[in-house]
Formats: structure tokens, sequence, C-alpha cells
């Protein structure tokens, strides 16, 4: 830590302490080369996440777009909204720990589809459909085979 007011690197801890939230931590410091105290803030510093969109835009990554997406395709269904706010959460979590500062949105959207599918078929049908921009109805009849081949044993 450089000195504010002689700019010396040599500088030892007196006191330090962590704050109430225990997001920062405060500490007092005294420089060996003027004598002069001074205070500083150590912080964790967050990883931002940007979502890569199809048309090459960049914007940072909000859970609570994703949790919206899922309540849309869960509305009227038996799925919880504490477990929509779970599958939120393990989905950001699982994005941030790949330690990628970019993620392309549609490797969201199938981690959406992927969990929607385990969680209501319905729901993932109406994902799906949205997501993937179905035009026909032979893009249903596609899917819901689809996920009668997962079922059968």
């Amino acid at each position: 830590m450089r000195c504010p007011f002689c700019g010396s690197k040599e500088d030892k801890v007196l006191d330090s302490r962590e704050s109430p939230e225990g997001e920062t931590i405060k500490r007092r410091r005294e420089c060996k080369g003027c004598g002069r105290r001074y205070t500083t803030f150590e912080q964790i510093e967050e990883m931002v996440l940007f979502v890569v969109k199809s048309d090459g835009k960049r914007e940072a990554f909000d859970r609570r777009k994703v949790l919206k997406g899922l309540e849309l395709a869960c509305t009227g269904r038996p799925v919880s909204q504490q477990t929509l706010e779970e599958t939120a959460e393990d989905i950001e979590r699982k994005l941030f720990n790949r330690l990628e500062r970019e993620i392309p949105s549609s490797e969201i959207g199938e981690m959406v589809m992927e969990r929607l599918r385990a969680l209501d078929q319905v729901a993932y049908v109406r994902f799906a459909s949205v997501y993937r921009q179905f035009e026909d109805a032979t893009q249903f009849r596609d899917i819901v085979n689809m996920l009668r081949k997962r079922q059968k044993p």
C-alpha cells in the first residue's frame, strides 16, 4: 500500500476491523517513512458477468431475467416460487463458477430449458416454444415426441 502523504510503500497495520455486514475490512495503517497514519478499506472485487446476445450486444447478467422467464413458463403450473428462485440462483452460480466473463445468451437459454425439463414438462414446452421461436404445430409435436422418448425406460 502506498502512503498517500509521502508515497512510501512501507507501512504497518495498526488495527483491522470487519464491517458489520462483513463485506469490507477497515485497516488503520502507519507509514514507516513519514510516520503519518491513514485508513484503507478492502473489499472483494465482484466479477461482472456479461451476456452476449444473438445480435452481438453485451449486457450485464441479471438473475431476475432468468427468474422472470421461469415464472412465465410455470404460470399456472404446480411449481413453487421457492423452487423457481432456487433454480435461478443455481443457474447464476453455475455461470459464475465457469469463471468466464462473457456467456452467450443461447447457453443460458439451454440451461433454463434443461432445468424446466426436469421441473415441469408443460413449462418446458412453453419456454421452448418462445425460446426456439416455434412457427407451426409440427415443432410442438416434435418436442412432445422427444419428451415421450426420454420417458420410456
